[in-house]
């Protein structure tokens, strides 16, 4: 048995906790991915619902958003609401809306509304807008009537009219959990013009699946 070189101290308790740090106790970031590793665990999609709708991880979900976009280069003073592109997303514009006025700032949301194209929420004209989802890659297939679908790897097909005629600018597009891209093609499915918009996530789908496997593999056998 080795000290424990931070310490000086040998690490006592039954090995196979020593040293685990309680799930609490971890960085936002590192509980999130927990949350969301074990909701995807042997699932080809998830709307991620069980953590978006989860007490602490609608909290994470804010704020580690909001550190993604900050990372990518968008601070809270360099947009002015988020958008749900789907249903599944809405938790993450209110727990990201949440987040910005626990920090002082004020951050609209808006959802994306195809059936009548319109958007639901305070009026986003002159404003600078983020899109988000839950879950955005080249193995995930997501759809909101039939207009937004997430096809040949990284090309959106969205009408994307429906922005412009509010009167907002996209910047760009999030995931909580995305594909290894960093870029979207958005394509307006009526004029058929292209706009390429950046793309961030905050958790990479390969490596947080291989991450929730292997964890619900251990459980199996340990159970």
């Amino acid at each position: 048995m080795t000290d424990d070189a931070s310490t000086g101290f040998r690490p006592t308790g039954p090995a196979g906790v020593r040293g685990e740090t309680p799930l609490e106790m971890q960085d936002p970031k590192t509980q999130l991915g927990r949350l969301l590793a074990a909701s995807v665990a042997h699932k080809p999609f998830s709307e991620l619902s069980d953590v978006t709708f989860h007490h602490r991880g609608a909290e994470l979900v804010g704020h580690v958003l909001l550190d993604t976009v900050e990372e990518a280069g968008y601070t809270l003073d360099d947009f002015d609401a988020v958008g749900a592109l789907t249903a599944a997303a809405v938790p993450l514009v209110t727990s990201m809306i949440t987040a910005a006025a626990s920090r002082g700032q004020d951050l609209d949301g808006f959802v994306m509304d195809f059936v009548y194209p319109s958007v639901k929420g305070p009026s986003i004209k002159g404003k600078r807008v983020i899109l988000v989802d839950s879950w955005l890659s080249e193995k995930s297939y997501v759809q909101t009537s039939s207009l937004v679908t997430l096809r040949n790897g990284n090309e959106l097909s969205l009408d994307f009219g429906i922005v412009g005629n509010e009167g907002a600018e996209v910047l760009a597009v999030a995931a909580l959990i995305g594909g290894p891209f960093d870029a979207l093609k958005v394509i307006h499915p009526v004029t058929g013009d292209e706009t390429d918009l950046p793309f961030i996530r905050a958790f990479d789908e390969d490596e947080l699946r291989a991450e929730a496997d292997d964890a619900a593999d251990d459980a199996a056998t340990n159970a």
